[in-house]
């Protein structure tokens, strides 16, 4: 992703421009989170019609940890009595993962000839940086690994959403934060709290540590019934903007000329791996009582952030899907590196 010191703005300031239009446009027409997807598809537009834009590293992490804080306050403790009773049906929710992004890899490498290396972190449903890293440990080609998931996530964000609305997909949604009013003294030391814990997350290593750092920290606020203030709406949006234009700035003006096979089997297995998902979460809902909609943001292969908001713009279950989600990224970042190898060893991984 291009990053620039804060010091060249410019650059900077016309992403935010193009995304905030794109953003106010959007919500004038009443589209599905318009202040994440106006402003990626409007950077992502640009920047491959090759206009020089950029997003800063601290716009990105300013953005998580926007989100990472708002989906904290939803786990008060009945939620979290609720969750714990979900909790064998999220462990088959991370196994499903691990499974599908296998059938995907194999499916990625048989239509587009890319190696296995590659194929099998591209397909994880896991984070672009994480996984890019993770394949550049193991030799897989770093570029295709990204473009790959940052496809993957552009498709998830354009399809879910905008499917829902055309289905008007909705819930009744239980589940309300525990800080419902701003309260600016508590405001500032729950940003203070939060921004303590992402520091911590980051030092730790951990991955999206902007967004988990920010969540736990509210998460054991709630919990324990700390309600120090909600976060205005205008934070959320913007949260939602910066991440947006983070994820748009990625594309480059090569993206759609290089391997166009590639590209084109990555999106064929995003759509199957979506289909699988979907149909693995209706049989999932089926057992477990949860909403149809709610299991399917839960189990989808997009990100914690774009499935999470969808669920509170629906009001469809936001902690189950978040505590899916986390659950599952905290899962593929521990166990890749020996699935990777356990693969290479097996007759399956034959090649690798």
């Amino acid at each position: 992703m291009p990053q620039i010191p804060f010091g060249s703005f410019r650059p900077f300031l016309l992403s935010l421009a193009i995304g905030l239009t794109a953003a106010l446009l959007c919500e004038w027409l009443n589209t599905p989170l318009p202040w994440m997807i106006g402003p990626l598809f409007s950077t992502a537009a640009a920047r491959m019609a090759d206009v020089h834009l950029a997003c800063p590293v601290r716009v990105r992490e300013a953005g998580q940890w926007a989100i990472g804080a708002a989906l904290g306050l939803y786990f008060t403790p009945p939620v979290l009595r609720v969750l714990v009773s979900y909790s064998g049906y999220i462990l088959i929710g991370v196994l499903f993962a691990l499974v599908l992004g296998a059938v995907c890899a194999w499916l990625l490498h048989k239509i587009s000839g890319i190696d296995r290396t590659t194929a099998f972190f591209a397909m994880a449903v896991g984070g672009a940086s994480e996984m890019a890293n993770q394949g550049e440990r193991h030799g897989a080609k770093v570029d295709r690994v990204a473009a790959s998931h940052s496809l993957r996530i552009m498709m998830v964000v354009a399809i879910i959403p905008f499917l829902f609305q055309f289905l008007d997909v909705h819930g009744l949604d239980s589940y309300v934060p525990g800080a419902r009013t701003v309260h600016y003294g508590g405001l500032l030391a729950l940003i203070g709290l939060t921004t303590l814990g992402a520091l911590l997350f980051k030092r730790m290593n951990s991955p999206n540590a902007w967004v988990l750092g920010p969540l736990a920290v509210t998460i054991a606020l709630t919990a324990s019934e700390v309600n120090l203030s909600a976060l205005p709406e205008w934070v959320v949006h913007f949260g939602q903007l910066f991440i947006g234009i983070s994820l748009g700035t990625r594309f480059t003006p090569e993206f759609l000329h290089t391997a166009p096979r590639y590209l084109a089997s990555v999106a064929l297995c995003t759509l199957v791996a979506m289909g699988i998902a979907a149909c693995f979460a209706f049989g999932l809902a089926t057992l477990s009582g949860m909403h149809p909609a709610t299991a399917i943001l839960a189990t989808s292969p997009g990100g914690i952030a774009e499935m999470s908001l969808t669920a509170k713009t629906l009001q469809l279950g936001v902690p189950i899907v978040t505590a899916f989600h986390v659950t599952r990224l905290a899962a593929l970042v521990i166990t890749i590196g020996p699935l990777f190898r356990l693969a290479r060893r097996v007759k399956y991984g034959k090649g690798f």
